[in-house]
């Protein structure tokens, strides 16, 4: 029996062991929604013996947000610090439950930066889900070992009333695609060492539910065979099965065996996440993971405290952080004082002294902190930002009921932005309202919640918008721009990036100018497929898009670079179809004729003629939009099978994939984002409420051009401009 222990203790217990890396373990739970994350985190949690082992299972610990409570799944990634004991010796085991839902994946990626190790959960009757696949795939990107949970193992024999046979084949099919993504997925000096394996002991099979576990391993220890397994569950004796074999001892033994100390990750993964000079004190301090070295740690979550304000929440790499140091800000440039360390235990932050190297810490005083800050005691170079390609794709206009709670909304948006830095904020500055994007329904209906709920300033919603881009199918003629007094003239063509080059650009996340040093940006885009001549050439990258100079030896070409730039970057924040982002678009400068005297090349005359030649050129290049698109995976009984896809067909949804499973169909196919507003609703109806489906972001993809005009006057008009785009000539100066 584990008896209660008081929180204090605990974090007196954590605290003496965060120098012993050698027994530290940063694990992140991952897995598809509903899969049973925190309802198997609940018995590692009784273990530690912060809650009794009857709440285990049933309480959801991790899940203390309200809204969490509400809906019954997690929304916000949350960290805890437990001590256990393995083999008679005490382990240091900070753990980061994170959400399932497709919606809050940001979550799950920033996560992944501040452990090293993660346990996936798969439901045994459901199998890999799309979800599984994502945050499997975002685990190994950032290089963290995965092991394997095969999660809800009764419901085999309860409901699905599987002989003890088929059980075992369900568990055989389940690891083989787990390992097929490893295959696929993993670094490639990790593809076999990272395999899932049933023989070591990195996969074991159980119940969050009820609270019980096994391994081979623990097979071997306890005498518990599969058959005792299938017996147990189908007389109903699981509680005896959780006394025989409680779940956090299979889980903690494999986490222990399998997943690797801060000393033995930092090894491999300071290459991969830190782009500094290896060999100099930072670096080799970083890979040694040293706690007496100089201090780095990479913010992964920032969460905004009534009383004390910022929270950054991060991994530490190297040195320590105490109370009262000084430490710098590297990307704000800014040199602050640490006010508090603590850490976190679930809901609940505890001020501690100090906290090493191989940890997880929140810290108090970095004022406009933010997630993916490089916080060191020296200058350093930061660490490489988060890998994603996901990107906010519906749109909401946000205003306040009463205008006396206007300054209040925009502080509450502005905290919301940096707590959650998928929701992207921005004000129309023709009508004043907020547009608040995510990336789906349910991620903004968070949002608008925790306005009115947390914040307590009524608002009123519009209906949802989709973030369209627009792009370019064709290379353009050149166009010729003369700036508005006629003394300098820019010759300007566009034309589409290649799809395979596009791709990696996106994963990379290049985005900025590019300085003559910059090499190692020039190095990433010739990996992404660009030539090299034109890599050297590139001034920008914004928004996937690149400007790229192809001019010779023109006098006070560097005078205008910056204005040249900056029409570029106005130009791609807005394009000429309905005014929205462009992506995909290459520019190229390929000439110029520039007044000798710099006051008539100034801003006035040099911003208009980059921005409307631009305009003109991508006019003359067939340019389109592009809608987003999700990824649905729907799970229904095969007698529904008929009205999911008449739902579905009515959504302009491709069909990919139809595939029996048991009783159960499922349907993948991929759909456009703006189908899908009001799905939820339409499926239930459509079902009986008995499909269970999930949708993943599937990137973008060209408008069928048959809906392209009816969409561009759509958006033009919702923004207030004529109803046609201009023509070419309109932009160009006679």
């Amino acid at each position: 029996m584990i008896n209660l222990v008081r929180k204090e203790d605990i974090v007196q217990l954590a605290t003496r062991l965060m120098k012993n890396q050698d027994n530290i373990r940063n694990i992140g739970i991952v897995a598809h929604i509903d899969h049973g994350k925190t309802t198997m985190t609940d018995s590692l949690i009784a273990a530690a013996g912060l809650i009794s082992q009857e709440l285990a299972g049933k309480m959801c610990f991790m899940d203390f947000y309200e809204l969490e409570q509400q809906r019954g799944i997690t929304i916000n990634a949350s960290n805890i610090s437990l001590v256990h004991e393995y083999e008679n010796q005490d382990y240091l085991v900070n753990v980061i439950d994170t959400p399932g839902h497709v919606d809050f994946g940001g979550d799950v990626i920033r996560a992944m930066r501040a452990v090293d190790g993660v346990i996936l959960v798969v439901d045994s009757v459901e199998g890999v889900m799309p979800q599984t696949e994502t945050v499997l795939r975002q685990a190994l990107r950032e290089y963290v070992k995965p092991v394997l949970f095969i999660n809800k193992v009764d419901r085999l024999v309860n409901e699905l009333k599987l002989n003890e046979q088929q059980m075992q084949e369900r568990f055989i099919k389940t690891i083989n695609d787990v390992n097929r993504l490893i295959k696929n997925n993993a670094p490639e000096q990790f593809k076999q060492e990272w395999l899932v394996n049933v023989e070591k002991g990195s996969v074991v099979f159980g119940s969050g539910f009820h609270k019980w576990a096994i391994s081979v391993p623990r097979m071997k220890k306890t005498g518990i065979t599969f058959k005792d397994v299938y017996l147990y569950c189908k007389e109903g004796k699981q509680k005896e099965l959780c006394n025989k074999a409680p779940l956090h001892v299979a889980i903690l033994e494999m986490v222990i065996n399998h997943l690797p100390n801060p000393k033995k990750a930092q090894q491999y993964r300071i290459p991969i996440i830190w782009k500094g000079d290896l060999e100099s004190q930072a670096g080799k301090s970083m890979l040694e993971c040293d706690i007496n070295g100089p201090f780095a740690m990479m913010i992964t979550d920032v969460n905004i405290d009534p009383h004390a304000g910022d929270i950054a929440t991060g991994r530490i790499y190297s040195g320590t952080i105490r109370k009262g140091m000084k430490v710098k800000a590297i990307g704000m440039q800014k040199e602050v004082t640490v006010q508090q360390v603590a850490i976190y235990m679930g809901p609940d932050r505890v001020a501690i002294e100090e906290v090493s190297a191989g940890n997880i810490a929140a810290i108090i005083g970095l004022k406009e902190a933010y997630a993916g800050e490089t916080v060191a005691s020296e200058d350093i170079l930061p660490f490489e930002s988060f890998k994603t390609s996901v990107e906010p794709v519906i749109t909401v206009s946000i205003e306040a009921k009463s205008t006396k709670d206007l300054p209040k909304l925009i502080e509450v948006i502005k905290q919301i932005t940096k707590e959650d830095p998928n929701v992207v904020a921005t004000i129309n500055q023709e009508t004043g309202e907020h547009l608040v994007s995510g990336m789906g329904e349910l991620h903004l209906e968070v949002v608008q919640y925790r306005i009115e709920n947390d914040h307590k300033v009524p608002i009123q919603v519009s209906p949802p918008i989709v973030v369209y881009k627009e792009t370019v199918t064709a290379k353009s003629k050149e166009v010729e721009s003369k700036s508005p007094n006629k003394h300098n003239k820019l010759y300007i063509t566009v034309e589409p990036i290649e799809k395979n080059v596009l791709d990696k650009m996106i994963e990379e996340k290049l985005e900025g100018k590019i300085r003559l040093k910059d090499k190692e940006i020039v190095d990433k885009m010739v990996e992404c497929g660009l030539d090299k001549d034109t890599a050297k050439r590139v001034w920008c990258i914004h928004n996937n898009c690149l400007l790229v100079d192809m001019t010779r030896g023109i006098q006070a070409l560097h005078e205008i670079k910056e204005l040249v730039i900056q029409g570029f970057i106005d130009a791609m924040n807005e394009g000429p179809l309905a005014k929205e982002k462009c992506m995909g678009v290459m520019v190229k400068l390929n000439d110029a004729v520039l007044h000798e005297d710099a006051i008539h090349r100034g801003p006035a005359q040099m911003l208009p003629t980059v921005t409307k030649g631009i305009y003109a050129a991508m006019l003359y290049a067939n340019p389109i939009l592009l809608e987003p698109k999700q990824l649905l995976t729907i799970n229904v009984p095969e007698a529904f099978m008929g009205a999911v896809s008449r739902e579905l067909g009515s959504r302009r949804t491709q069909i990919i994939e139809m595939r029996q499973e048991g009783d159960s169909a499922i349907i993948v196919g991929k759909a456009p984002v703006k189908e899908l507003i009001g799905f939820s609703a339409a499926i239930r109806g459509a079902t009986q409420g008995r499909a269970i489906w999930t949708g993943e972001y599937a990137g973008y993809e060209p408008l069928p051009r048959e809906l392209q005009q009816k969409v561009i006057a759509e958006v033009r008009k919702r923004k207030g401009l004529d109803a046609e785009p201009k023509k070419p000539e309109d932009f160009l100066e006679k």
